[in-house]
């Protein structure tokens, strides 16, 4: 083991190439020559295309990209990409479209395509009267925001609304202006941080404030994406497993303990295809869930119901600000491939997609849940993981899954002990 300090202070490691950021790497962790070889190996993604989507590249990481099929959304039938590590979740959204598919599938609709920003203004000594200077001053508000962009405004964005809020801190009142403005097709946040950077000196010499942050807000509630979908009873297994499921829907309603994780299953499908598309995924997370707040508590974002013919009916309503332009959207391929797939010409298509196939997942969850559990079928997914973990390889990783499985044991050292014997009784037989 070499006994020399080591130290993170590595001057001009960012003007490095990839190449000498992994030797230098590998120097610090010891890493050796197929190791460094795995990190210079950045798959589909051009090396200088990676150098220049974020700083002091080394390598990639390889997200598996499946198609969830069975998809009818608004009428037209659609194969959706969904980038993640979590056995199951690509085969949920699958089953719970074919059980719904021929009832007509989901119907989507979107509030807008409105994201806000905000300017922080401290040290108002009469938080009111500016609030009303500021609103008194919105056309010459729209006319400094659309200059910021005029292309966006070509297109048919821009700035749509003004609103004003005061609320209190502890430190006291603090006016905070909302710049509320129509992106478009792309997710937005250059655009609306570029106005809110743009305008907050003015709205300090205004007022007399101090301006401080300038910053969208990753709560979009005024790009609210909306799913619903019903399932027939006969598609799902009766009245047993209907009554079950609102049963887990009331629980998560009701206890943000289990809201978390009902949400966290949602998240599950609408991430993944958020992740394939090149979009935000932190930016639609965290608006989630403050949207599952938004009531003063945290609780479930979708709603389930009976209907009159005793059918089950979801709904799922939260903000959706992802885009088709700028960021990796444009720069990935692989993205630009997902979005060639999936067959959207807008950002609003886009999150129409997204939710219809966040309601799927959460059919599937709470399905499992009421009925089999959730391990069962998660965990015979799971099994060709812990498999591979072990040791399996090519028809080695089927054939050991089966046997965890029928086991009832997908444990770690109990796949160890079957692929030893696996293959000693293969050895015995030739």
């Amino acid at each position: 083991m070499d006994a020399t300090p080591k130290s993170s202070r590595i001057a001009g490691f960012h003007k490095l190439d990839i190449a000498g950021r992994i030797d230098s790497v590998a120097r610090f962790a010891q890493l050796d020559a197929a190791e460094k070889a795995h990190l210079a190996d950045t798959g589909n993604l051009p090396p200088e295309l990676a150098d220049h989507m974020i700083e002091n590249v080394v390598g990639t990481l390889n997200i598996p990209v499946g198609i969830a099929t069975n998809l009818r959304i608004d009428g037209c039938d659609r194969l959706v990409p969904m980038a993640t590590e979590e056995s199951s979740v690509v085969a949920a959204v699958c089953n719970a479209a074919r059980q719904c598919y021929d009832s007509g599938g989901f119907t989507t609709s979107m509030s807008g395509m409105l994201m806000i920003a905000q300017v922080q203004l401290t040290g108002v000594s009469d938080p009111q009267h500016a609030r009303l200077r500021i609103l008194e001053r919105e056309a010459e508000i729209r006319e400094l925001c659309n200059a910021c962009d005029p292309v966006l405004v070509r297109l048919g964005g821009g700035f749509r609304e003004l609103e004003v809020r005061v609320i209190d801190t502890i430190a006291g009142p603090m006016v905070i202006v909302h710049l509320i403005v129509d992106t478009r097709d792309a997710m937005g946040a250059n655009a609306v941080n570029t106005m809110a950077e743009r305008l907050a000196p003015h709205l300090a010499q205004w007022t007399g404030a101090t301006s401080r942050l300038r910053i969208l807000s990753n709560l979009a509630d005024r790009r609210v994406a909306r799913a619903r979908c019903t399932w027939k009873l006969a598609d799902i297994g009766g009245e047993s497993v209907r009554d079950g499921m609102l049963a887990a829907y009331h629980f998560a309603e009701a206890d943000p303990y289990r809201a978390a994780t009902h949400n966290k299953g949602i998240m599950n499908g609408i991430s993944a295809v958020v992740l394939a598309t090149g979009n935000d995924t932190r930016a639609v997370e965290a608006g989630a869930h403050a949207y599952a707040a938004r009531k003063g508590r945290y609780g479930s974002l979708s709603t389930w119901e009976a209907s009159a013919d005793g059918d089950l009916v979801g709904v799922l309503e939260m903000p959706m600000a992802v885009g088709l332009i700028g960021g990796a959207t444009r720069v990935h391929p692989t993205a630009r491939l997902a979005l060639k797939i999936l067959g959207v010409d807008t950002a609003e298509q886009l999150a129409r997609v997204i939710v219809a196939v966040g309601l799927a997942q959460n059919f599937s969850a709470m399905k499992a849940l009421a009925t089999s559990g959730i391990q069962k079928g998660h965990m015979a997914l799971h099994a060709q993981n812990i498999a591979m973990m072990a040791g399996a390889t090519g028809p080695e990783v089927d054939l050991l899954a089966r046997v965890l499985v029928a086991k009832g044991s997908v444990r770690m050292d109990t796949a160890e002990a079957e692929l030893a014997a696996l293959r000693a009784a293969t050895a015995g037989g030739t």
